[in-house]
């Protein structure tokens, strides 16, 4: 059979994603395609011409998106920081915007030698892994209450530890209970958290209210229910100098700062914007027992 051109293929697919209503209808095209072919994105130029079996593969997937199953899912990863995570049903897929929350931390840890880390409820482990990926000389702990979540971040340490980066210390815990990392308490050079933290009621896209584990995105408390908590351990849990790091909804802007502020040992609490410029995520520095930041 007649072979066809990749470009035509990945024209109709994004023309089909564009009626569906998918947000990034050329780039999930393109990822799809990549992934029918088991190449980089990046070198879809160099592949002309494809099979029509090729062809079909494509339109299948393109299908399922249309139906707005995730991207992610589809192709069975997410990608953040340096490196891939295995994803799927039952664990919260890692957004782009985390990669500035990762940013900031790995800005702070610059020039600190074997600093400790804590990856509060972390989901697929995404966050704890990129952060051990770039930072072999850490020591990673994460920690999540969902057993289902638990496994697949325990699936993608083994694959992480397997590929040669510095393992990571996963934990079964709470991070309302003030029992959790106690030992680390006062030790700890980062804390960073992406919580559940979207207002219930709230409308989400259906790759979200459909896909993502309901509990790891909405919260009690107009969203700040989980976020209390992760602003608690932080506290507890940050050696004088150290940094908290926890993304928050757009709506939180003057909330969450707001709840860093009322904690005397935290100082230069700071929120920053997301890709798109929203308020998304807050940041804040332990200060010293002089109640300078370190």
């Amino acid at each position: 059979m007649k072979r066809q051109p990749l470009r035509l293929a990945i024209l109709e697919a994004t023309r089909i994603l564009t009626d569906a209503g998918v947000a990034s209808p050329r780039s999930d095209a393109e990822l799809i395609a990549a992934h029918v072919l088991g190449v980089e994105r990046g070198r879809l130029p160099l592949v002309p011409l494809v099979d029509a079996a090729v062809v079909d593969a494509i339109g299948q997937l393109v299908a399922q998106r249309a139906k707005r199953v995730p991207l992610q899912h589809l192709l069975g990863w997410a990608a953040l920081g340096g490196i891939t995570v295995d994803v799927g049903a039952g664990v919260f897929v890692p957004r782009p915007e985390t990669e500035l929350l990762l940013e900031w931390g790995l800005s702070l840890l610059k020039g600190r030698e074997y600093p400790i880390v804590v990856d509060l409820c972390t989901g697929s482990g995404a966050l704890a892994l990129a952060l051990a990926h770039a930072r072999p000389d850490a020591v990673v702990y994460a920690v999540d209450v969902d057993p289902h979540a638990l496994a697949w971040a325990r699936h993608n340490a083994d694959a992480r530890a397997a590929a040669g980066d510095t393992p990571i210390r996963l934990y079964s815990g709470d991070i309302a209970d003030s029992h959790v990392f106690a030992e680390l308490e006062g030790l700890v050079d980062l804390v960073l958290c992406n919580p559940p933290y979207v207002p219930e009621g709230t409308a989400v896209p259906p790759e979200v209210a459909d896909y993502d584990p309901r509990h790891a995105v909405f919260a009690s408390e107009s969203g700040l229910a989980v976020i209390r908590h992760a602003v608690a351990a932080g506290a507890r849990l940050l050696r004088p100098g150290g940094g908290l790091a926890i993304e928050h909804d757009d709506t939180h802007a003057a909330a969450v700062p707001a709840l860093l502020r009322a904690r005397r040992v935290l100082s230069d609490v700071r929120d920053h914007p997301d890709l798109a410029g929203r308020p998304r995520f807050v940041t804040a520095r332990r200060a010293d027992p002089a109640g300078v930041p370190g």
